[in-house]
Order: structure tokens, then C-alpha cells, then sequence
């Protein structure tokens, strides 16, 4: 069955600049998903000529440019632009609704054609669903719910473990470096250059998992052309710099590989313990207080020469103390990444669930619907 038949679709009117004001005069006025907070509208712009308007309870879809498939409810009237359209659910559930939109957001996307990605009215209305009571729908929706509300209570969770472990950072390491020795990378770190190991795995360098082999990419990697004889060798335990990233852009090796030769290879030259940089060289308090002294615009991702980075006077704690701080912070941090494999697994099983359920091919059992009869 298609959506369009039980829903009225509205699309939204751009408002010149003149008639659109801050202050609060008229309406709020929506331009697109930068007026989203999550699903929630935010509004800052207002007009007192409005052409479009959605009701309290429509739901708000972004069909053009950056953010095509996103979706946010509305909590009141709203006047809307042209990027957005309001889907106003006349016979079929709301929420069950919004899953279904939720479902085909990737579809959208690929939809999106032109200089300025946009999907047409035909494209929302010739969206097809499962021929299902009210009931069924509803029965679904809250199935969907369950997860959502499990995936919502994880990333909680997890924002909470990181703030908790960056001020574990702050308050080991930030409040007692400046009693600690410091000294040039240069003499904690050699520049490695070794090349013509052709036979040697390829691995791609990451800013969330470090260094590692490209097979664990997922999508399409970019093999190189021809030769490999000017990548360099990482082995395990060092380092690969590249300094273009508001995160500090030094990645930890676990593997033995190649690596693009665009990278500089760090290999430590006397006794430290590893995790302490690993976990160190990403923290916000390297980049804030250490790097920016070398280099201005590093959170705008400007480019980090090498000779400027062996300029910077790091701590350099006992190594007693290395450990125990690299002890501790390990300990958080897998805490965090088993919190984030629970949300995958969440995420990964209301995927499926909403592939099976929103096409009809598993049903909703009898006197489950029967609950909802009268709600």
C-alpha cells in the first residue's frame, strides 16, 4: 500500500529575508535540519507572514540539501520552508509513521539528485507499507520504541563514561603535569623510514581505531596505484603522525604494515609505557595545551609540519607513574567501548527489526494487536 493515500503532504514556501525576523514577532519559522535538536524543532527565526504552516503532531521531513531524510516532530504550528515538507498522518499512526520514513532515510539520500540534493513529493508519497490495521501499527511502533528507548539510555551512558573520563584526564594528568619533567619528542621518539617492503599487509590510519589493517574497513577503501615501494613500515607500538585533525592525529599501531608515506613514523627510543602517550596523544588536553603552542588553527584542521611538532616540550611522568595513570585510563576506556558495541548490537537489531516488521514479512501475533483495540 502507499503512504500517500493516508497522509496529507505539505510542502513548505521560502519567506524572504525581509519578512523573517529574531525577535519573536509571528510565527516560529522553520528553514531546515539546522532548527533540529535531534527530533526536537528548535526555532530562531520568525515571520508574521507565513505561507506554509504544520499542525502540532506533523511530521517534519528534510528534502533538500545537507541532512535529506531527517526527520524532527513538531510540538506546536510551525511555518516551514522550502527544504522542508510536513507529513500529516490522517490514516495511519504517526509514530509507526516516523519509523517508516526512519527506514527509507538512506533511500532518500541516494534519491537526492542535482547540485543541491532534494527528493520530490512523489518520492514521500509512493512510499509503500504492509496493508495493517491501526492496531498492528501501533503494536509495531511501540516494539520500535523499546529499542530506540534502550539506544537512547545507552548513548546517555556512554556521554556520561566519556565526561567522567576526560575529567579523569584533567585531574590526573592536566592538574600535575606542570610538576612533571618535560622534554622535546625528539628525544623520546626516532623518525622512522623504512621502505621497499612490498610483501608487507596494507593498513589505513584512523582517527577512531588507530592504525589498522584496511580489510577491517567497511565500505570501499582506495587501493593504491601501481607500487608500493614508498609506503612506509609500522610496526607495532609506534606511532603515525599526520597532524591534521582536531583530535591530534597521532594513531597507535597494533599491527606490522604499510602505511601511506603522506605518514611519519614515531618509534620510541627510550622506556615508556605505551598506553600512557596512546591515551594521551588523543586527549583533548594534548591538543589544547601542548599542540597549540606550535601550531594556530589546529581545531580548523590546518597542517602540522613534523619539525613543529618535535618542538613542543611533553610530560614526561615517572614511569611508575605512567602506568598506574595508563592503568586506570584503559580501564575506562574499555568500559566505554563495550558500552559502544551494546549500542551497535542495539542499533544493528532494530535495524532488522524494522526491515522485517515494516515490510509485512513478520506479523504482529493476534491478541497482542487485540491490546490496542480502543487505544
Amino acid at each position: 500500500m502507499k503512504i500517500g493515500k493516508q497522509i496529507q503532504l505539505l510542502s513548505g514556501q521560502h519567506i524572504d529575508a525581509i519578512y523573517v525576523n529574531s525577535m519573536g514577532d509571528g510565527i516560529a519559522y522553520l528553514t531546515g535540519p539546522s532548527d533540529f535538536i535531534g527530533k526536537k524543532p528548535f526555532a530562531t527565526k520568525y515571520t508574521e507572514f507565513p505561507k506554509i504552516v504544520c499542525d502540532k503532531g506533523d511530521i517534519l521531513l528534510t528534502v533538500k540539501g545537507s541532512g535529506t531524510g531527517s526527520i524532527a516532530i513538531a510540538d506546536r504550528a510551525y511555518c516551514i520552508s522550502r527544504q522542508l515538507m510536513a507529513i500529516r498522518c490522517m490514516r495511519i499512526d504517526s509514530v509507526f509513521t516516523q519509523y517508516l520514513i526512519e527506514q527509507n532515510e538512506s533511500r532518500f539520500n541516494k534519491l537526492a539528485v542535482g547540485l543541491i540534493p532534494g527528493i520530490s513529493r512523489s518520492d514521500v508519497l509512493n512510499l509503500i507499507f504492509p496493508e495493517i490495521s491501526i492496531c498492528e501499527q501501533k503494536a509495531i511502533a511501540d516494539l520500535l520504541s523499546t529499542w530506540d528507548e534502550a539506544i537512547e539510555k545507552t548513548e546517555r551512558l556512554i556521554l556520561a563514561k566519556e565526561r567522567q573520563f576526560k575529567g579523569y584526564i584533567q585531574q590526573t594528568i592536566g592538574l600535575k603535569c606542570e610538576e612533571w619533567l618535560h622534554i622535546k619528542p625528539k628525544k623520546i621518539f626516532d623518525t622512522i623510514t623504512e621502505k621497499g617492503f612490498a610483501e608487507e599487509e596494507l593498513l589505513s590510519v584512523t582517527q577512531d581505531r588507530g592504525v589498522i589493517p584496511r580489510n577491517m574497513l567497511e565500505g570501499r577503501v582506495m587501493s593504491p596505484d601501481g607500487t608500493t615501494d614508498s609506503y612506509k613500515r609500522i610496526k607495532c607500538g609506534d606511532f603515525a603522525i599526520s597532524l591534521r585533525s582536531f583530535q591530534g592525529g597521532i594513531e597507535y599501531s597494533n599491527y606490522q604494515g604499510l602505511i601511506s608515506p603522506a605518514y611519519t613514523v614515531l618509534r620510541p627510543k627510550m622506556e615508556i609505557k605505551i598506553d600512557f602517550y596512546r591515551l594521551f596523544f588523543k586527549s583533548y588536553l594534548f591538543v589544547e595545551k601542548y599542540l597549540s603552542l606550535a601550531v594556530i588553527g589546529i581545531r580548523d584542521g590546518k597542517q602540522i609540519s613534523i619539525p613543529d611538532f618535535m618542538s613542543i616540550k611533553i610530560p614526561v611522568p615517572p614511569l611508575q607513574e605512567q602506568r598506574k595513570i595508563a592503568e586506570t585510563l584503559n580501564a575506562s576506556q574499555k568500559e566505554i567501548d563495550l558500552f559502544k558495541q551494546l549500542l551497535d548490537k542495539y542499533k544493528q537489531q532494530k535495524r532488522g527489526l524494522m526491515q522485517k516488521m515494516l515490510t509485512g514479512e513478520w506479523r504482529v501475533k493476534p491478541e497482542i494487536i487485540n491490546q490496542y483495540k480502543g487505544i
